[in-house]
């Protein structure tokens, strides 16, 4: 899709100089990538032990011992 976007041209040129990448639609979609999973992050956070009807999940390692011995 093809789209015409109004970037200020400081943010642009701080984008290349510290990524290394010189083509701007690589730059936007990269962006627009990290700007996604942050939010996917932060909505995931949000969840953090709402879910009431959860069963405990099975560990696989055993109890934890002190000092290195089992």
């Amino acid at each position: 899709m093809r789209t015409t976007l109004n970037i200020e041209d400081k943010l642009i040129h701080k984008a290349k100089e510290m990524t290394g990448i010189h083509e701007k639609t690589h730059l936007v979609r990269l962006g627009l990538e990290a700007l996604i999973a942050r939010e996917s992050s932060k909505r995931l956070a949000k969840l953090g032990g709402t879910e009431r009807k959860l069963r405990r999940v099975p560990r696989r390692r055993g109890p934890v011992v002190k000092n290195g011995s089992r």
